[in-house]
């Protein structure tokens, strides 16, 4: 009995401590699984080296570790975001580029973002804007950013995309409004945003885990 309670605690630790890497666009830095709860991985500051990236027919490539997880893409189109709450429009909604959309398999994915339809404001050729990638394993939501300057003449280079999986379309999930609900709409409305409110998620996991153990060390 004992072991079986143990063995069930580790599977959950372990569930919760799964994460995700985006490998194109480039992160705004080198990943830190600690801050990945945090806004942008913790990284509060727009980079100066921005990358070039396409407005039309982009493609975003992540490493999973989760074997299924939901993901969507919120935009800024400030020079600076250093918070959730730059990635809302001026209704306090998340300006999503890429609505929520889950899927299976763990490793190298890629799906396309297409920005030239998000219908944001800002979003044209020549603009600076940063793209928050929201990921949920079903354990809390992860956060990392990329800051990017769109052009309409530049594509995808074939060696970002070479070794990764395609998976569902964001076409046919991507959004010309800023109303869609992010993986956690039962803890955070869309006045809120995309982003807030999911940080109370993770510290309901960790009581969680805490008490398992209690349990556990009890028997």
């Amino acid at each position: 009995m004992r072991l079986s309670a143990v063995a069930t605690f580790l599977g959950l630790a372990s569930a919760a401590s799964a994460h995700f890497q985006m490998q194109y666009p480039a992160p705004r830095g080198p990943f830190v699984e600690d801050n990945e709860p945090s806004f942008c991985d913790g990284y509060t500051d727009a980079v100066s080296n921005r990358t070039t990236f396409p407005l039309t027919n982009g493609v975003i490539k992540m490493n999973s570790e989760h074997p299924t997880w939901t993901v969507g893409v919120v935009v800024s189109t400030k020079q600076n975001p250093t918070a959730f709450g730059d990635f809302n429009n001026a209704s306090n909604e998340s300006q999503l580029a890429v609505n929520y959309f889950q899927t299976t398999g763990e490793g190298l994915a890629c799906f396309n973002i297409d920005l030239s339809k998000s219908g944001i404001p800002g979003v044209q050729d020549g603009a600076n804007i940063t793209i928050e990638v929201v990921y949920d394993g079903g354990d809390g939501q992860l956060y990392q950013c990329a800051d990017l300057t769109l052009s309409s003449t530049v594509s995808v280079p074939s060696n970002a995309t070479s070794s990764c999986k395609n998976i569902t379309s964001a076409e046919s999930n991507t959004t010309a409004s800023s109303t869609s609900t992010s993986p956690s709409a039962s803890t955070s409305s869309t006045k809120t945003g995309a982003a807030v409110g999911s940080m109370a998620r993770v510290p309901g996991v960790v009581a969680g885990l805490l008490v398992l153990t209690g349990a556990v060390l009890a028997l």
